[in-house]
């Protein structure tokens, strides 16, 4: 039961029945064999139905993927990077389980710091300096 499933991280696993597999031929070279085989893998995974994702990693997922998602909310995604299909059917599965692996972890919060006084004292010499060349161009183009 456990090669069935796409191991993302130790609590979450999706079963292999939730990603669908299609197959195409792929384009680029591959000589006259491009044309007989179906060496091209398009994934799809259903992230609004799945039941295997926790539901914070399911909306943190509909937000980062959400110019890659259909209407209905499938991921989909195309692998020919190579010339046989078994390499590229390991290469899309293992780029839909590093995109859920990057999700499940929940984004470090971010500590506000303070600027240190020497920032500051920089960032107000820069300031003045490009007020002074500012000022300086609009007094050259009085004498114009």
């Amino acid at each position: 039961m456990e090669s069935r499933l796409l191991r993302v991280s130790s609590q979450i696993a999706i079963p292999l029945s939730e990603i669908e597999l299609t197959f195409a031929r792929a384009g680029g070279p591959g000589g006259q064999n491009v044309n007989k085989v179906a060496s091209k893998v398009v994934l799809r995974f259903d992230l609004r139905q799945s039941p295997s994702l926790p539901e914070p990693v399911r909306q943190r997922l509909l937000a980062r993927l959400a110019s890659r998602l259909t209407r209905s909310g499938e991921l989909i995604i195309a692998g020919s990077r190579y010339r046989d299909q078994p390499r590229n059917r390991s290469d899309v599965i293992e780029r839909l389980r590093m995109l859920l692996a990057g999700a499940a972890r929940p984004p470090r919060r971010r500590v506000p710091t303070k600027a240190t006084p020497g920032a500051t004292e920089r960032r107000l010499s820069e300031k003045k300096a490009r007020a002074r060349t500012k000022r300086l161009r609009v007094a050259a183009t009085e004498f114009d």
